[in-house]
């Protein structure tokens, strides 16, 4: 299976804020952050079904995520993933002096990763 290229988004989202209220070590926080939401054409060119897993690369890290389809993104080749620690695996740390990484156009592949589980923020943390 070969993956597809894209370029990669972040930012925050609703229900990233509604499960940080229940506590970022809570399941509904991890499920909120854990996602790569995608165009729907990109999900059929992986040749899997929104939900299943996928795994993202860059030129910095990868991460499995459980994938979304989504009608925010318009067109094929452009990933959302929210802010956190999934999303930190793939953009460069550097900052420029902002004191904030860019998170928006980071160049990545996305691949189907169905067999992978979506590591949870305890077992991220101890791989870093």
């Amino acid at each position: 299976m070969t993956g597809i290229k894209v370029k990669v988004l972040s930012g925050r989202t609703l229900r990233q804020g509604v499960g940080k209220e229940a506590g970022k070590n809570s399941e509904r926080y991890r499920t909120s952050v854990s996602i790569c939401e995608m165009n729907s054409e990109d999900i059929t060119s992986l040749s899997i079904k929104a939900g299943e897993n996928v795994k993202v690369t860059s030129a910095h890290g990868s991460v499995v995520l459980k994938s979304v389809s989504s009608n925010q993104l318009t067109k094929p080749g452009m990933i959302f993933i929210p802010y956190g620690l999934y999303a930190n695996q793939l953009f460069n740390e550097t900052t420029g002096g902002s004191g904030m990484p860019t998170f928006k156009g980071e160049p990545a592949v996305v691949e189907s990763a169905i067999e992978e589980p979506v590591k949870t923020l305890e077992e991220l943390i101890t791989e870093i």
